[in-house]
């Protein structure tokens, strides 16, 4: 794992990330690369996010949503942060995986948007009142798990205090900065056993691959966040990761 000071943070079992008191009641206006990248959203092809496209017929709905907001209480920098889950580790599928906030739609959800604001509040807490929705991405296919993934985009612009809602699912919540996703230090490729590589993400002991890691990687570069690293340092998925999972 890179030595590079990380500034992540994290609520713990049983404790909580809390907004910055700086924020006052207001709400936060997004940040100019986000509504760049919601024009730039509508000039890409679903291809530019994933090779995984949904088949014409079948799959289950679902949703995730890709968080963004100002940086949380005691943070030393000004870069925006994005939330994320760790799995439980316990789970049947995909346990200790880095992972949006999401789940499958329920039958009451009005709309895909509905679905991921909903499991962000059942996992972490979320208001959904605070979040801006930006825009619905391309919805991408999970072939193990048969999943057709809507990624909402949104801005945190009235945070509330985040932390482990159902740790049955959840093990850990992280507000990661936008600055350490960024930081060419951090990324490197990751290699899996089937054959896959894809982009990776040093998060402290932590690893972000996979559909989630593509989807960030993605978002930053068509955001114009994105600093030149090398794809070309590779690193084996650790064991703890399989976990039954096949890309």
């Amino acid at each position: 794992m890179t030595s590079t000071v990380s500034r992540i943070a994290y609520a713990g079992r049983s404790g909580s990330i809390e907004p910055s008191p700086a924020l006052g009641a207001g709400a936060v206006p997004r940040p100019a690369w986000m509504d760049e990248l919601a024009v730039r959203l509508e000039e890409v092809a679903p291809e530019w996010f994933s090779r995984f496209l949904p088949p014409e017929e079948g799959g289950r709905e679902s949703a995730v949503l890709i968080l963004f907001g100002p940086p949380p209480a005691g943070a030393d920098d000004d870069s925006e942060h994005v939330v994320l889950i760790e799995r439980s580790h316990t789970m049947r599928t995909q346990p200790a995986q880095i992972a949006f906030p999401g789940g499958s739609r329920d039958p009451e959800d009005d709309d895909l948007v509905a679905t991921a604001l909903r499991e962000a509040e059942e996992e972490t807490g979320v208001d959904p009142a605070g979040v801006d929705v930006v825009a619905q991405l391309p919805s991408l296919f999970l072939a193990p798990a048969q999943f057709v993934v809507a990624p909402v985009l949104g801005w945190w612009a009235q945070p509330s205090p985040i932390g482990v809602r159902d740790p049955a699912e959840v093990h850990d919540v992280l507000s990661v900065p936008v600055s350490h996703l960024v930081d060419p230090a951090t990324r490197f490729s990751v290699t899996h056993p089937s054959g896959y590589v894809g982009p990776g993400f040093d998060l402290d002991h932590l690893l972000l691959w996979g559909f989630t890691a593509g989807l960030i990687s993605s978002v930053l570069e068509l955001g114009g966040l994105s600093r030149p690293w090398d794809p070309e340092i590779r690193r084996e998925l650790p064991e703890r990761y399989l976990g039954g999972r096949r890309p």
